[in-house]
């Protein structure tokens, strides 16, 4: 009786300290917000919380990918400087275009996970609430040096007004169109290419679930 005794108080002791091996699983990741009256970007900042306490701005309701940092995975394709995207598309994105270099075509860099508040709504010092595709690792962004992002182009001409990358030439073999392999693989996996998306903006470098 007595070991049985002296067995219960050991359990009693240790359970505290069982309970510290338990690791509390995170979500972690660094973000900014983008204001629309300076043009810049502000409230830079790093947030940490238990997985278990994500709201649901944090994750896409497309995809149920994250903004945590811990979802992410890593591509490395050769000449191109590693970048992120969600786990769950990652083994797809990877291989579209590891074919599509097999297939010869050059790609120089590319860019994926990054955390902003860059869309959706305004709150009242004019900063964005909403986080980008990117931010969940469902976005990436190819060869922006000959892709560029464009507004006041509903159909692309000379008129469209270049923001972001460089220029768009169509028949360069750095940029991208519909019948670019890039864009026929990104396209079978699911992503939509910013190039032929409705609306004012045209954005060629851009590939995601909806296209913008």
């Amino acid at each position: 009786m007595s070991v049985l005794v002296n067995l219960i108080k050991l359990f009693i002791l240790m359970a505290p300290l069982t309970g510290l091996c338990v690791e509390t699983k995170m979500c972690s990741y660094s973000t900014y917000a983008w204001n629309v009256n300076t043009k810049s970007v502000t409230n830079y900042h790093r947030v940490s919380h238990p997985y278990s306490e994500l709201d649901d701005f944090e994750i896409d309701k497309t995809t149920s990918c994250t903004v945590c940092e811990e979802d992410q995975r890593e591509i490395i394709l050769q000449g191109v400087k590693p970048f992120k995207v969600c786990k769950k598309l990652h083994r797809k994105i990877e291989s579209a275009l590891i074919s599509a270099m097999n297939r010869g075509k050059k790609i120089e860099t590319v860019i994926g996970y990054r955390v902003g508040l860059t869309r959706g709504e305004l709150d009242s010092m004019g900063n964005r609430t909403g986080f980008s595709h990117h931010s969940y690792g469902i976005a990436i962004d190819i060869n922006a040096a000959y892709n560029g992002l464009y507004d006041k182009c509903l159909k692309f001409n000379s008129d469209c007004r270049l923001r972001k990358g460089g220029r768009w030439v169509s028949h360069h073999p750095m940029s991208l169109t519909p019948s670019d392999i890039i864009v026929k693989n990104l396209r079978k996996m699911g992503l939509k290419w910013g190039g032929e998306i409705k609306g004012w903006q045209k954005d060629f470098m851009h590939f995601s679930p909806d296209g913008y």
